[in-house]
C-alpha cells in the first residue's frame, strides 16, 4: 500500500509524544511503584535505569527502526525486512499483531474501571469508592462494567478512525502535556502529605520519598539481587511498549528525515521520568497512611488502596482523587490508542482495507472479547484460568499472562535473533544513520541485541513459566 495512504506523523514531536503516550500507561502507574517499594527502593531505580539505557534502548531502537525502514505495520514488516513475501519470519509478524489484538479487549475493560472511578470522583462521590466492597461490587455487576468498557473503547476508536495526523498526533499533543502537568502536580502534593496515627506518631511524605529513592540492601542476597534485576527487566516490557507491535506501527509513520536516535532518546527520557514520578505520586502517600506493607497491593492499589487514602485526607481527598483518576484515564487512553493502532495498521497493510473499515472491524472484535472479559467477573465467573504455581485467575488474567509472559518474550527473543544473527545489526544502524546522524551507542546496541538481551529475556520467560525458581 502506498505510504501516503497510510498516513504519517507531521513532525518528530508528534511521534515522540505518541510513542511516549503509548509507553506511559497503567503498567507505569501501579506496577513501577509497587516493584520499587518491594525491591529496595533506590536499588530498583538504579537497576531499572541501567537496563533502560541498555537493554530497553536496544529493543526500542530495533522496533522503531524496523517500522521506519519497512514503512509497514507489525503484521507485514518482517517479510519486508527480509525482502521475502513468503518467509518463516512471517510468524513473527503474526505474533506481533496477535499481542495487541489480545491485549486491547482486556485493556479496555481496565480502562472502563478507570473511567468509572474518574466519574465517581468528578461527581464528588469519592467517599463511596473507599468502601471495602465497592470495587468488587462494581466489577461483579453484570452490565455497568460493560457500559464503561464500551465508552472507553469508543473514545480510542474515534481517535484512530480520524487517522495518524488528525487523530493520534493531534490528540497526543493535547493529552500528553496535560498528563505531564497532572503527574507533576500530584507528585508535589504527595510530598506535602503528613498523617498522625492513633499512637501520636506523625509520618510525612518526604519520609516516604526516602523509602522510594534511597537504596536498601537489607536482606539482599545474590538470589534476591537477581530477582530484582528480573523484576526491572519485566517492567521494561510494560514501560516501553516493546514486543507489542506498537513501536513498529508508530515507527512506520516516521518521516525519513527524522533523527531517529534523537527521538528514541527523548522517548526513553520521557518514559523513565514519568515512571519515576509515578512512584513519587504513589509511594509517599501510601507510606504515610499504610506503611511499606501497603505497597504490596499490586493492581488493586489504584482501585482499593488509593481511594481509602484519598478518603483519609478529608475534604481535599475527593479533589485529589478526581485529579489522580483524570491523570490515570489520560494515560490509559494514550496507551489503548497505540494498541488499537497496531492492529488497525496491520489490517490496512495486509488486506488493503481503508482506515475507517479496519478501525470498525477491529473495534467490533475488541468489543465482543471485551464484553466476555467483563462478564468474567460475574456471569462467567465460573471460567477459571490455571496459571503457573497452581494459581487460578479470571479470563482477564489468562489473556494478560499469555501476552505478557509468553508471546512478548518470544517476540523479543526472535527479533534479537533476526536482527543480531540473521540480518546483522548493520541493517538497523544503516537506517538510523542514513541522514548522516551519529549513533553514539552503536557498539552497545550490537552487543545487547546479539548477546545480552536474548539471554536475559529467555531467563525472564523461564521464570515466568515457573521453570526456573528464584
Amino acid at each position: 500500500m502506498d505510504s501516503k495512504n497510510r498516513g504519517s506523523f507531521k513532525g518528530s514531536l508528534g511521534f515522540v509524544l505518541a510513542a511516549a503516550g503509548s509507553a506511559v500507561g497503567l503498567g507505569n502507574i501501579w506496577r513501577f511503584p509497587t516493584l520499587a517499594a518491594k525491591d529496595g527502593g533506590g536499588l530498583f531505580l538504579l537497576i531499572y535505569l541501567i537496563l533502560a539505557l541498555s537493554f530497553g534502548f536496544a529493543l526500542l531502537t530495533s522496533e522503531i527502526t524496523i517500522g521506519r525502514k519497512t514503512k509497514q505495520s507489525p503484521l507485514t514488516a518482517y517479510s519486508h525486512l527480509v525482502n521475502k513475501p513468503k518467509t518463516k519470519w512471517n510468524i513473527l509478524g503474526v505474533l506481533s499483531c496477535l499481542v495487541p489484538f489480545l491485549i486491547m479487549p482486556y485493556y479496555c475493560a481496565i480502562g472502563g474501571w478507570v473511567l468509572k472511578y474518574a466519574v465517581i470522583y468528578a461527581t464528588g462521590k469519592g467517599t463511596e469508592a473507599a468502601g471495602d466492597d465497592y470495587f468488587t461490587n462494581f466489577i461483579s455487576g453484570t452490565w455497568e462494567p460493560v457500559i464503561y468498557m464500551v465508552i472507553f473503547l469508543l473514545i480510542c476508536a474515534v481517535v484512530i478512525y480520524m487517522g495518524v495526523e488528525k487523530g493520534i498526533e493531534t490528540s497526543s499533543k493535547v493529552i500528553m502535556p496535560i498528563l505531564l502537568i497532572l503527574v507533576i502536580c500530584i507528585a508535589i502534593f504527595s510530598l506535602t502529605i503528613k498523617h498522625t496515627d492513633a499512637n501520636g506518631v506523625t509520618t510525612t511524605g518526604l519520609e516516604g520519598l526516602k523509602v522510594y529513592v534511597i537504596p536498601s540492601f537489607k536482606g539482599i542476597t545474590a538470589g534476591k539481587f537477581f530477582s530484582i534485576v528480573m523484576d526491572a527487566l519485566g517492567q521494561l516490557f510494560f514501560s516501553l511498549s516493546v514486543a507489542m507491535g506498537i513501536l513498529i506501527a508508530y515507527g512506520s509513520y516516521v518521516p525519513d528525515k527524522t533523527n531517529l536516535i534523537k527521538s528514541i532518546n527523548q522517548i526513553e527520557f520521557f518514559d523513565t521520568f514519568v515512571a519515576f514520578l509515578a512512584g513519587v505520586m504513589i509511594v509517599p502517600a501510601v507510606y504515610v497512611f499504610m506503611g511499606t506493607e501497603g505497597m504490596s497491593a499490586g493492581p488493586s492499589l489504584i482501585f482499593i488502596s488509593l481511594p481509602k487514602i484519598f478518603d483519609s485526607m478529608g475534604a481535599i481527598g475527593n479533589l485529589v482523587g478526581a485529579v489522580f483518576f483524570a491523570m490515570v484515564l489520560f494515560a490509559a487512553i494514550t496507551s489503548a490508542m497505540s494498541i488499537l493502532e497496531a492492529v488497525v495498521s496491520s489490517f490496512i497493510d495486509k488486506f488493503g482495507m481503508s482506515r475507517h473499515k479496519a478501525t470498525l472491524i477491529e473495534s467490533a472484535l475488541a468489543l465482543v472479547i471485551g464484553v466476555i472479559v467483563c462478564l468474567g467477573y460475574n456471569v462467567l465467573d465460573f471460567v477459571k484460568v490455571h496459571l503457573p504455581g497452581g494459581d487460578t485467575g479470571s479470563i482477564l488474567d489468562g489473556l494478560d499472562y499469555i501476552t505478557n509472559y509468553i508471546l512478548m518474550p518470544v517476540i523479543a527473543i526472535a527479533t534479537c535473533i533476526l536482527i543480531g544473527w540473521v540480518l546483522k545489526p548493520e541493517v538497523i544502524t544503516a537506517e538510523i544513520t542514513k541522514n548522516g546522524e551519529t549513533f553514539a551507542r552503536k557498539g552497545l546496541y550490537k552487543v545487547m541485541v546479539k548477546f545480552i538481551a536474548p539471554v536475559f529475556i529467555l531467563f525472564l520467560m523461564l521464570i515466568s513459566l515457573g521453570i526456573i525458581k528464584l
